[in-house]
């Protein structure tokens, strides 16, 4: 992880595309060096790139060629985001403007930098630890409010500090059984081991409140899905576009026109979903309608939620193919949808016959809109039955952040055994390090280095 005290490096550090401003950065020794060459300001007393001031001139080549007209700022380390010198030029956000300037800046002396590096490199200089880095990545992926919000909980350092306190507590507790450890012969003051064991089972709780804060925001981190499901002419792909708000399938009167399924993103009000179309249940030869209806029934069965379509115009007709969709599903994962309440209800009604089957269920018409507000709230609110934001003060960890404290909560977890079964403080001293030690790998203090590259190599490239 020791980077060269000569390596300057730089990349694009806004999105590809044409855009406003686009930025170009550089981290490293050679940062300001590199800047104040390309940079020319139109002030005859220009001092040269002041720290934490945005200056306004023209970027050119080393031989002296206009590239572009904007602004300069240069951020001396320790004080900058890498902990390094760095220089931010803002360009107009022309791709060949931007890309011009950059190999401008390589043939000063810089090299490309590699995705994630210039967090990387605010890692080893000590301006965030591995988790705050990893809330990065997450920052920048969000797509909706509540996972930013989830990846400035951990940007802050909260996951840091609680991994901390954590390792604190255990090293209290080590504290407390080294006189025992180290002076076996002796008669000194050791740690009970009922408060021993007290002490551990504190540390035991506030892991299981942290992996359950994880799992509780997993579905606002990695979204969930939602499939639509039924009888052919069920209105499934009208309904699909009514709550995409937009054309994404074809709808005809003609039975079969979805042959596979379909599947677009969705947001519920912060709450991600994959949103699926599929076949409608019919008997059929048609080989590929075969096909696709049993791939569209494998993703129904799979979905954290199926919208079960029957058409209230039409009497109901139990479907041996949705029946069983339903029980793979259960009925708690599964929302009856009447649809095309628009038209006459059919005799008897189906909504009466699902009731029967013990399942939820809204109307809706998806020509009108009606229900259709009813029906976002009750997905989102079957969705986050058991979900939720964490609260201010229990911040969500990542995959692998919750790998370590489960890790180390097996670790625990034994040693409350070996605590009862009275084992010797040397033993279960070494389960107490070891813990330690998959906690501190929360923040990165003896994660091995393959590990860091993986979460490093995630990032986009100017980050």
């Amino acid at each position: 992880m020791r980077l060269p005290a000569s390596d300057t490096i730089a990349a694009v550090a806004t999105p590809p595309g044409r855009g406003g401003i686009g930025i170009v950065r550089l981290s490293g020794p050679a940062s300001r060096q590199i800047g104040q060459r390309l940079f020319r300001s139109g002030r005859p007393d220009f001092p040269g790139l002041t720290p934490y001031r945005l200056h306004h001139g023209t970027f050119h080549t080393p031989a002296g060629k206009l590239l572009d007209e904007g602004m300069a700022a240069f951020m001396p380390g320790p004080g900058s985001y890498t902990g390094e010198d760095t220089v931010e030029l803002f360009c107009h956000g022309s791709p060949a403007v931007l890309r011009s300037v950059l190999e401008a800046v390589y043939a000063l002396g810089a090299r490309p930098a590699g995705p994630g590096e210039f967090t990387k490199r605010a890692y080893v200089n000590g301006r965030l630890d591995l988790s705050q880095a990893e809330a990065v990545a997450e920052l920048i992926a969000a797509r909706g409010a509540v996972q930013a919000e989830l990846a400035l909980s951990r940007l802050t350092g909260a996951m840091g500090d609680a991994a901390r306190e954590l390792g604190a507590a255990l090293a209290d507790l080590m504290a407390g059984i080294c006189l025992a450890v180290d002076f076996p012969e002796e008669e000194v003051e050791c740690l009970p081991k009922a408060a021993f064991a007290e002490g551990v089972a504190a540390v035991l709780a506030r892991i299981d409140a942290l992996l359950e804060a994880g799992r509780r925001a997993r579905p606002y981190r990695e979204g969930t899905t939602v499939a639509l499901f039924g009888r052919v002419n069920a209105g499934k792909s009208s309904l699909f576009n009514a709550l995409l708000g937009t054309d994404r399938a074809i709808v005809a009167d003609l039975p079969g026109t979805t042959r596979d399924y379909l599947e677009e993103s969705l947001d519920l009000d912060g709450l991600p979903v994959r949103l699926t179309d599929t076949a409608g249940l019919r008997d059929t030869a048609d080989a590929i309608e075969k096909i696709g209806k049993e791939r569209g029934k494998a993703k129904a069965s799979r979905a954290a939620l199926g919208l079960y379509l029957v058409d209230g115009s039409a009497p109901f007709v139990p479907d041996a193919e949705a029946e069983a969709v339903i029980a793979a599903l259960t009925p708690a994962k599964v929302l009856a949808v009447v649809t095309k309440a628009d038209l006459p209800p059919a005799e008897p009604a189906p909504a009466a016959l699902l009731a029967d089957r013990g399942l939820a269920q809204v109307a809706v018409s998806s020509r009108t809109g009606f229900g259709l507000t009813g029906l976002v709230a009750a997905i989102r609110a079957i969705l986050t039955r058991d979900a939720g934001p964490p609260e201010p003060d229990t911040p969500a960890p990542s995959d692998r952040e919750a790998a370590a404290l489960l890790a180390a909560r097996t670790e625990l977890a034994e040693l409350l055994a070996d605590i009862a079964r009275g084992l010797p403080y040397d033993i279960m001293g070494v389960r107490l390090e070891t813990a330690s030690t998959l906690l501190a790998d929360i923040t990165g203090e003896t994660t091995p280095d393959d590990v860091l590259n993986t979460v490093f190599d995630r990032f986009c490239i100017g980050k």
